[in-house]
C-alpha cells in the first residue's frame, strides 16, 4: 500500500536546488506525508473527517472539520506539532506513525541536504535509538537503562516468589531442593539489577536529573530520604 501523490522531495543527482529552495520542499515532504498518513489511518478506522474533528474536541484540543479536510487536501500547507500530537490520539496511533508512516512509504527525509531513510531508521532516530547517527545524550541513554534494568529486576522479584512458592509447596525434596537453587539463581539477579539501577540513579541526580519513580517492590533501591514516593502499580498510568 502507498500513500496518495506528492512531492516527496526526491530528485535526480542531475537536479541542482539552491539552499533556499531545498529545505521549504523537505518541509512541505513531511507536511504531506503527515497529512497523507492522517487521511489513510482515517479512512482505515472507517472515520469522516466530522467523525475525527469530534474526537479531537472530546480529547479537549478542537480541530474543525474544514481545518482537518484542508490539510489532508493539502490546502493546508502546516501543521502544527500540537495537531500531530491530538491527531495522532484521536487515530489511535503513536504521534511518531504520522511522521514515519512506517509499512506504507519506504523511504523519507530525516532532514534537508540528507539522503532518504527507510521509515524504520528515521524513527528510531527520532526516539534516540539509533546507532551510529553520532548521538551522544547521556541522560536519555541512562533512562533506556534505567528501564531495562527496571525490568530485569522486577522480574527477578516475581521469579524468587513463584520459586519460593513451589519450594513451600514441593511433594517431594528433590522438587523442593531444585526450586530453593532457582529462587537463590533470581535472588541474586534481583541484588544485581538493583544494584545497577541504584548506581544509574546516583549517575541521573548527579547530572541534576530526576529518576523515574520506582514501583513499590523497588522501594529499597533508593538510600533512605533520597527516595521519591513509589509508585503504586494500580495507579500507574495505562
Amino acid at each position: 500500500m502507498t500513500q496518495p501523490d506528492f512531492d516527496d522531495g526526491f530528485h535526480d543527482e542531475d537536479d541542482e536546488y539552491e539552499d533556499e529552495v531545498y529545505g521549504p520542499k523537505w518541509a512541505d515532504h513531511v507536511q504531506a506525508t503527515v497529512a497523507a498518513e492522517i487521511r489513510r489511518r482515517r479512512k482505515a478506522l472507517r472515520m469522516s473527517a466530522q467523525d475525527l474533528a469530534d474526537k479531537c474536541e472530546e480529547i479537549g484540543y478542537p480541530i474543525p472539520r474544514n481545518v482537518i479536510a484542508n490539510m489532508e487536501s493539502g490546502r493546508r500547507a502546516v501543521i502544527p506539532l500540537v495537531e500531530i500530537m491530538v491527531l495522532a490520539e484521536a487515530l489511535r496511533t503513536p504521534p511518531i506513525c504520522l511522521l514515519y508512516p512506517i509499512g506504507y512509504v519506504e523511504q523519507v527525509h530525516r532532514l534537508p541536504f540528507e539522503e532518504p531513510v527507510s521509515p524504520w531508521t528515521a524513527i528510531h532516530w527520532f526516539s534516540g535509538e539509533a546507532e551510529g547517527l553520532g548521538i551522544r545524550d547521556s541522560m536519555l541513554r541512562r533512562f533506556h537503562a534505567h528501564a531495562s534494568d527496571q525490568q530485569a529486576a522486577l522480574a527477578a522479584l516475581e521469579g524468587a516468589r513463584r520459586e519460593r512458592w513451589n519450594a513451600e509447596t514441593a511433594t517431594t525434596t528433590a522438587k523442593r531442593d531444585e526450586a530453593q537453587r532457582a529462587q537463590a539463581d533470581y535472588d541474586e539477579l534481583a541484588v544485581l539489577a538493583k544494584y545497577r539501577l541504584r548506581q544509574l540513579r546516583i549517575t541521573i541526580r548527579e547530572d541534576g536529573g530526576t529518576p523515574p519513580r520506582l514501583p513499590v517492590e523497588l522501594s529499597d533501591v533508593d538510600p533512605p530520604g533520597q527516595a521519591p514516593p513509589p509508585k503504586h502499580p494500580e495507579k500507574e498510568d495505562i
